[in-house]
């Protein structure tokens, strides 16, 4: 006769043995510590995306600062003074961005400035080149010609044809003029507004240049 406390299994039919309980309550024990141990990950995973989310949302994010502005007289003066001679300073509207300032070029050393107008795309550099010879701007545009001659506020420039921009270093326009000893040049793939107003920005500088040559 089966002992009062044994419990009676329906799937059985008859009490379940030592061996029986024993294990049902292993599995019993397994289940529950596994469902735990799952609670416990999703848990787990919840406060790690509460922290993730505090840290993205409480950390302020401003925006970086704004890069300073190019001094581009400080610059020239700087340069002047090292190689001690004139070197120009354009008056370009307030609104082009400074890209560099710097003294380039190796047989011609040319002071150049690099200018983005207020336009949507484009750029337009302003170069002086210290004492350069008369093939300068050709090597400088890859070997455009020289194709007419314009007057910008009373001084007269050389405009060169650039029938393909990409091998002229993406130049599409360009002109130079001399300056005593030195040549400007202004060339760019900027509008030939901006040019033009390039070109202007520096004219009273190209005639102080022609007189101390005198």
């Amino acid at each position: 006769m089966a002992s009062s406390s044994s419990r009676v299994v329906a799937e059985l039919g008859r009490p379940e043995t030592a061996g029986e309980t024993a294990a049902r309550k292993a599995e019993s024990s397994r289940v529950y510590r596994s469902s735990q141990t799952t609670r416990n990950l999703v848990a787990a995973l919840l406060v790690t995306l509460a922290v993730v989310a505090v840290i993205i949302f409480a950390v302020p994010r401003g925006q970086p600062a704004p890069r300073a502005a190019l001094d581009v007289s400080a610059v020239a003066q700087s340069v002047s003074s090292n190689l001690e001679r004139t070197v120009i300073v354009p008056a370009v509207p307030e609104s082009w961005t400074v890209n560099g300032a710097a003294v380039e070029g190796d047989a011609v050393a040319a002071w150049t400035v690099v200018y983005a107008p207020d336009e949507a795309s484009g750029f337009l550099r302003i170069a002086q080149g210290f004492d350069a010879d008369a093939a300068w701007p050709t090597r400088v545009l890859n070997g455009a010609g020289a194709d007419d001659t314009v007057t910008i506020d009373g001084i007269e420039w050389t405009s060169y044809r650039i029938a393909n921009p990409e091998a002229a270093g993406n130049i599409s326009a360009a002109l130079s003029t001399q300056a005593g000893p030195d040549t400007v040049m202004v060339y760019g793939t900027s509008s030939q507004e901006a040019l033009d107003a390039a070109a202007s920005s520096v004219s009273d500088q190209i005639r102080e240049l022609r007189q101390e040559a005198e």
